[in-house]
Protein backbone atom coordinates (compact mmCIF):
# COMPACT_ATOMS: atom_id res chain seq x y z
CA UNK A 1 0.00 0.00 0.00
CA UNK A 2 1.22 3.09 -1.10
CA UNK A 3 1.16 6.37 1.93
CA UNK A 4 1.87 6.04 5.50
CA UNK A 5 -0.08 3.94 8.09
CA UNK A 6 -0.72 5.85 11.61
CA UNK A 7 -1.88 3.37 14.63
CA UNK A 8 -3.44 4.96 17.19
CA UNK A 9 -4.22 2.72 20.54
CA UNK A 10 -6.93 4.00 22.44
CA UNK A 11 -7.23 3.15 26.44
CA UNK A 12 -9.80 1.11 25.71
CA UNK A 13 -7.84 -0.97 23.46
CA UNK A 14 -4.81 -1.41 26.00
CA UNK A 15 -6.80 -2.36 28.57
CA UNK A 16 -8.57 -4.90 26.70
CA UNK A 17 -4.90 -6.02 25.29
CA UNK A 18 -3.18 -6.13 29.17
CA UNK A 19 -6.40 -8.90 29.61
CA UNK A 20 -5.19 -11.24 26.54
CA UNK A 21 -3.57 -14.30 27.09
CA UNK A 22 0.64 -14.14 26.46
CA UNK A 23 0.24 -16.30 22.82
CA UNK A 24 -2.72 -13.92 21.65
CA UNK A 25 -0.61 -10.77 22.34
CA UNK A 26 2.03 -11.89 20.02
CA UNK A 27 -0.68 -12.86 17.31
CA UNK A 28 -2.21 -9.39 18.06
CA UNK A 29 1.60 -7.98 17.49
CA UNK A 30 1.72 -9.88 14.20
CA UNK A 31 -1.37 -8.65 12.90
CA UNK A 32 -0.40 -5.03 13.72
CA UNK A 33 2.90 -5.29 11.73
CA UNK A 34 0.97 -6.86 9.13
CA UNK A 35 -1.68 -3.59 9.18
CA UNK A 36 1.14 -1.38 9.72
CA UNK A 37 3.26 -2.57 6.38
CA UNK A 38 0.26 -3.62 4.30
CA UNK A 39 -3.27 -2.68 5.70
CA UNK A 40 -4.96 -4.92 2.53
CA UNK A 41 -2.88 -7.95 3.83
CA UNK A 42 -5.40 -11.27 3.60
CA UNK A 43 -4.38 -12.67 7.31
CA UNK A 44 -6.31 -9.21 8.30
CA UNK A 45 -9.65 -10.46 6.87
CA UNK A 46 -10.48 -6.84 7.53
CA UNK A 47 -13.75 -5.23 6.81
CA UNK A 48 -16.13 -3.19 7.81
CA UNK A 49 -19.09 -3.44 10.13
CA UNK A 50 -21.99 -0.69 10.83
CA UNK A 51 -19.87 2.34 10.37
CA UNK A 52 -16.45 0.52 12.35
CA UNK A 53 -13.80 -1.74 10.84
CA UNK A 54 -12.69 -5.06 12.15
CA UNK A 55 -9.51 -7.62 11.83
CA UNK A 56 -9.26 -10.93 12.98
CA UNK A 57 -6.60 -11.92 15.21
CA UNK A 58 -7.10 -15.70 14.70
CA UNK A 59 -10.64 -17.68 14.36
CA UNK A 60 -11.73 -16.81 17.97
CA UNK A 61 -10.06 -13.22 18.57
CA UNK A 62 -10.74 -9.83 16.92
CA UNK A 63 -9.90 -5.84 16.79
CA UNK A 64 -12.53 -3.15 16.01
CA UNK A 65 -11.15 0.35 14.75
CA UNK A 66 -11.59 3.29 13.52
CA UNK A 67 -10.10 4.36 9.82
CA UNK A 68 -9.53 7.87 8.24
CA UNK A 69 -7.25 7.23 5.22
CA UNK A 70 -4.00 5.92 6.77
CA UNK A 71 -5.19 6.56 10.46
CA UNK A 72 -6.52 3.56 11.82
CA UNK A 73 -7.43 4.12 15.69
CA UNK A 74 -7.88 0.61 17.49
CA UNK A 75 -10.59 1.04 19.70
CA UNK A 76 -11.32 -2.57 21.32
CA UNK A 77 -9.43 -6.07 21.47
CA UNK A 78 -11.06 -9.81 21.69
CA UNK A 79 -12.92 -12.96 21.76
CA UNK A 80 -15.24 -12.75 19.24
CA UNK A 81 -17.96 -13.07 22.53
CA UNK A 82 -16.25 -9.70 23.82
CA UNK A 83 -16.14 -7.93 20.56
CA UNK A 84 -19.73 -8.41 20.18
CA UNK A 85 -20.20 -7.32 23.57
CA UNK A 86 -18.58 -3.77 22.77
CA UNK A 87 -20.66 -3.26 19.70
CA UNK A 88 -23.87 -3.57 21.30
CA UNK A 89 -22.91 -0.01 23.69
Amino acid sequence: MAGQVEIVFTEEFKKAYKKLPEDIKKKVGKQLKFLSHNPAHPSLKMHKLNGEWEFYVDIHYRCFFLRDGGKFTLLTVGSHRVVDRYKKD
